[in-house]
């Protein structure tokens, strides 16, 4: 399938003409982003996420191939990466989980250049990049723009070594300086330690004295200073007042955040007029900027598995406001391993997600891409395949700092003296209905196997609650395994051959009739095959 792309129907493409032209170096202008002969000009984006992860690398590239991937996003009509990373992998000497077979030219690679690589093929299938500091380490999400581990020097270095590798590069247009500042992070507070604002103008500058050229994408916070809380990094009702400004004019894109009710249950969604609320709700929060012509926005991360009523008026209503307003976003995620949200593709990695693409349809248009050649400059291959975890460190909530808060659990960060609950914003809702009689606590769970090696495997869980659950664990036979490498929404433990995972932090609490969707890697001799499960709730 390298070189051509997948289309909304799920059919191959067709050869076609070479990939659509990039637009080069960008600015702003007013609320809108524009070319250099000044044609506005919106971002049409999809998250790629993994290089923030334990592997230091695009995930699904145990599946497919990086070009394949990439002609299917282009396909879809999207027009940009945004390409998560954390610092660590920056770092960091090699990269894993990489087919060989698949991929042979990236698994000798460092994770930098496989950034690299991953900018020279977007390029040519006509999709720029923009660069995404998800995480300081590959474990977890950080509040704030540095931790104990990861200071601001070394934010600001680490930005100022990308800004100056990729100077000559006009594919990466923008840099987005640090995903969902949430919990202390404030709005210009005046307090150094927290002030996000104070931050991000620190950092932009830096970068724009190495490269003027680049969009800084500027996320909000969590809280904002009316007292109102709203999505991690969804906070930018105080930036028309208090703007971020840098030495370099029209640079600054301000980028939220949105998720649906099926992520978490903001009080907006249980208003009486809901759907018809949510205009309200992002005008108030951060569309003013747009309708005011103040900045232009990106809407950096929203996305749906659109399995609820609710998730589809929500995306409805979002993608017509889209329309509207031409606001630029990036779409969470291509990737089908995302446990809140799924992706734009199937488990396969192959298979369109075609009731997604459908609901995108008014802002995208899907096309048949082929690559412009480059010349290559990637190392040979080396023999040896490597372990292939499936979603090892999806971004899912955890209990010290998370990309995506979720519905089981109200994201409440352990540093912050205030809960994270969100007040009721301007635009008024009204109270849940009080909830019929409970069933008794019970799940049911469903093995779902992902990828299998000589030293290891990856094995899924799908868990749905049959009534109200506080904690709950799956039981199983697995003789062989030696040790949980990694695992996602749960914890696990081995006693002689039997393992037992119980979920935690954002999967320990389940409402009646809620699934989610857990997993772990395993180091192991053999792999167990379908084991009986033995469940367990209260």
């Amino acid at each position: 399938m390298a070189g051509t792309a997948l289309v909304a129907a799920g059919a191959l493409a067709a050869p076609a003409a070479s990939a659509a032209a990039l637009p080069g170096w960008l600015s702003t202008k007013g609320s809108s982003i524009v070319t250099s002969a000044g044609t506005p000009y919106t971002i049409k984006a999809a998250n790629w996420f993994g290089m923030e992860t334990s592997t230091c690398a695009p995930h699904g590239l145990w599946t497919i191939s990086l070009d394949d991937g990439l002609a299917a996003i282009a396909g879809m009509g999207f027009n940009t990466i945004r390409l998560p990373f954390s610092n660590e992998c920056l770092a960091a000497r090699s990269s894993n989980s990489i087919d060989a077979s698949v991929n042979p030219a990236l698994v000798s690679l460092t994770p930098l250049q496989l950034m690299d690589t991953v900018i020279a093929r977007a390029k040519a299938y006509g999709l720029s990049v923009i660069l995404d500091r998800h995480r300081p380490d590959s474990g977890a999400q950080s509040q704030l723009w540095y931790t104990s581990q990861y200071s601001e020097k070394r934010w600001i270095d680490d930005w100022k070594m990308l800004a100056s590798r990729y100077k000559n590069e006009s594919a990466v247009i923008g840099v987005d300086l640090h995903n969902e500042p949430h919990g202390p992070a404030c709005w210009n507070c005046g307090d150094t330690a927290r002030d996000w604002r104070a931050a991000a103008t620190r950092a932009g500058n830096a970068v724009l004295a190495v490269n003027p050229k680049l969009l800084i994408i500027v996320e909000g916070v969590e809280r904002q200073q009316d007292g109102s809380n709203t999505w991690w990094g969804g906070g930018l009702k105080d930036a028309g007042a208090a703007p971020v400004t840098l030495s370099v004019k029209n640079r600054v894109v301000y980028s939220p955040h949105e998720y649906p009710a099926s992520v978490y249950a903001q009080p907006w969604f249980s208003a009486s007029d809901y759907p018809a609320n949510l205009e309200a709700v992002w005008d108030a929060n951060w569309g003013y900027l747009v309708r005011k012509n103040i900045a232009p926005v990106l809407v950096g991360e929203f996305g749906t598995k659109l399995e609820t009523d609710s998730d589809r008026a929500w995306l409805t209503t979002l993608v017509a406001y889209f329309a509207k307003t031409k606001i630029s976003y990036a779409y969470w995620s291509f990737n089908p391993n995302s446990g809140d949200t799924g992706g734009l593709v199937a488990d396969d990695w192959r298979t369109p997600q075609t009731a997604k693409l459908a609901a995108l349809k008014p802002i995208l248009t899907p096309t048949a891409v082929t690559p412009t050649p480059t010349p290559s400059a990637t190392p040979q291959p080396t023999a040896s395949a490597t372990p292939r975890p499936t979603a090892s460190a999806t971004p899912k909530p955890t209990a010290s700092a998370t990309p995506k808060p979720t519905a089981s659990a109200t994201p409440k960060p352990t540093s912050s003296p205030t809960p994270t609950a969100t007040p009721r914003p301007t635009a008024s809702a009204t109270p849940a209905p009080t909830p019929a009689p409970s069933a008794p606590a019970g799940i049911t769970a469903t093995w779902i196997p992902q990828s299998t090696w000589g030293e290891g495997y990856v094995v899924e869980l799908s868990v749905t609650a049959t009534g109200p659950v506080k904690n709950w664990s799956v039981s199983f036979d697995a003789p062989g395994t030696t040790a949980i490498t990694n695992a996602w929404g749960v914890g696990c433990t081995i006693s002689g051959t039997r393992v037992t995972c119980a979920g935690r932090d954002w999967t320990q609490a389940l409402t009646a009739g809620q699934t989610v969707r857990v997993g772990f890697q395993a180091a192991a001799t053999r792999a167990p095959q379908s084991p009986p499960l033995t469940l367990s709730a209260s």
